[in-house]
């Protein structure tokens, strides 16, 4: 049975962990898809290619699409770009039900949705592994995308944190 109050206690300091605010997308035989998540992170610059690790609830739309398909982008948003988080995160309904209706969407290698975002990493799935409610996805990266201007969108303490460029 699990215990409850480690859950609880567990949540409580886990918001206190500020991250990014990514949305990762998927294209392909499965359909295109996407997801907000907040865990993602570099495993390795070094080996055959950089890796990527990103966690995905199991039951989030976009986690079939992505194993599926194969191959995913992660797109690091601007402090700039909340309503495209909230939307993708289902918070708030997308411009006729189209989740990519919001923002200018384009393919790079892997032709994962890629987003004019802080950064993006287009990766093809390297390795999957069901742990509890997450599907952990490490993902090969075949191209990366970066803007010199703008600053992470953060999330922390249950509620997104602007940050301000230096």
């Amino acid at each position: 049975m699990p215990d409850t109050q480690l859950r609880s206690d567990f949540v409580h300091a886990m918001s206190r962990a500020a991250a990014t605010v990514s949305v990762v997308t998927t294209d392909g035989p499965a359909g295109r898809a996407g997801v907000t998540v907040s865990a993602m992170t570099s495993v390795s610059a070094d080996g055959d290619t950089p890796t990527i690790l990103i966690c995905v609830n199991k039951g989030a739309s976009a986690a079939d699409p992505i194993l599926a398909n194969g191959r995913f982008a992660v797109n690091v948003l601007t402090s700039e770009q909340q309503k495209v988080a909230d939307i993708f995160a289902g918070r708030v309904g997308a411009p006729g039900d189209d989740k990519f209706a919001v923002g200018q969407w384009r393919g790079l290698v892997t032709g994962a949705p890629v987003l004019d975002a802080l950064a993006s990493f287009d990766c093809e799935v390297q390795s999957t592994s069901l742990v509890g409610t997450h599907h952990v996805i490490i993902g090969s990266v075949r191209a990366v995308q970066v803007s010199e201007e703008g600053a992470p969108l953060i999330y922390g303490m249950r509620s997104y944190l602007k940050t301000h460029p230096a």
